[in-house]
């Protein structure tokens, strides 16, 4: 017994260093990638040149004479080089940012604020993070049951109609792009019936009473979440169905089938339990990946979320928000699956031999 958690530790031990070995390389490549192209020199080019504009505004009205105008912009532009690295090359400029990242020393976002004004990358994150989670990770929880449930159900009646059309179904659903949904449903709910708002997280002004606000909150959710349950619910109950409906056709199955025991216990006790691992890499995984955000429906809807913070830092040509995001999404990754491999053992213990 002692042996056997002994093994089991190690094992995890292992899985675990090797799942941080990943978590920090593809920070490494993010920094290669954005440095040896040259990237990472044109979006800060971009920024000083940026900032020297708006500083030259500034100056024109405090000195007339264009000679000592143009010596105090070099002067700027020269401290605006060293303030930013660019004295220096890539390779040795961008360790030291990823160093700061891994220790979550996420710095400054040169052109994105949050909400309150701070350019904190940290503090932008975790404003945005919680929007996110309300949205995308509430649909995926949605999904998730209903393809447990519904998907279940239809793997224990292959070929059926309803097993058809649940088929055609998820074909439909998952064909539709997210986005294109969304404008329809933007259209008819929106525009045509006036039952939701097409955009943001609250009114203008919003509700300053708690409950009141909440409500306010729900109703604008409705409509985003409204679309990714209907772009991404049938493939969720197709994937549920292709694992179960092999095991509901085991002997073991119809076996318990013949002893008299209730369906819903079959269900829960013959099937789902032998498929809960392949569910639970989908749950798991699906939930990490909502972390980053649905970044097309949050730009759709204009849902103030890590996807649409993502593509504001991409436009933007953010450097230092860019790699923080891909860190932490990796970061989330990594925990996700140190997570699974945590839970195979406790769902099925021939796992850990």
């Amino acid at each position: 017994m002692a042996y056997s958690k002994l093994g089991l530790t190690k094992t995890l031990a292992y899985r675990g260093i090797s799942l941080v070995i990943v978590l920090l390389g593809v920070l490494f490549l993010t920094v290669i990638v954005l440095g040896a192209t040259g990237v990472s020199d044109r979006i800060l080019n971009s920024m000083l040149t940026e900032e020297l504009r708006g500083i030259r505004q500034q100056l024109v009205t405090q000195i007339k004479d264009v000679e000592q105008l143009n010596k105090a912009l070099e002067s700027i532009k020269q401290q605006l080089i060293i303030a930013y690295g660019l004295d220096r090359p890539w390779y040795e400029r961008l360790p030291n940012m990823m160093l700061k990242i891994i220790t979550l020393d996420l710095g400054s976002a040169k052109n994105i604020q949050s909400f309150s004004g701070s350019k904190q990358i940290s503090a932008i994150i975790l404003e945005r993070l919680p929007n996110t989670i309300l949205l995308v990770t509430t649909a995926i929880i949605i999904n998730f049951l209903i393809g447990l449930f519904a998907g279940t159900w239809v793997a224990t009646k292959p070929g059926s109609i309803v097993d058809r059309f649940v088929s055609l179904y998820a074909a439909i659903s998952y064909a539709i792009p997210t986005w294109w949904l969304g404008l329809i449903n933007i259209l008819v709910f929106a525009f045509y019936f006036r039952l939701f708002p097409y955009t943001g997280m609250f009114s203008a002004p919003p509700p300053t009473d708690p409950l009141l606000r909440f409500l306010d909150l729900l109703w604008h959710v409705s409509l985003p979440l409204l679309t990714l349950i209907i772009a991404l619910s049938g493939s969720w109950i197709y994937i549920t169905r292709s694992l179960t409906v092999t095991t509901a056709q085991e002997d073991f199955v119809n076996v318990a089938r013949a002893k008299g025991l209730p369906e819903n216990l079959v269900q829960r006790r013959y099937i789902v339990r032998v498929v809960a691992p392949s569910i639970l890499t989908n749950v798991i995984l699906g939930l990490a990946g909502s972390i980053g955000g649905a970044i097309l429906t949050e730009t759709v809807f204009g849902w103030p979320g890590m996807g649409q913070l993502y593509y504001e830092a991409i436009v933007s040509l953010d450097e230092g928000l860019i790699l923080a995001l891909t860190y932490v999404f990796t970061l989330v990754y990594v925990i996700a699956r140190f997570i699974l491999e945590v839970l195979y053992v406790i769902v099925d213990p021939r796992v850990r031999y």
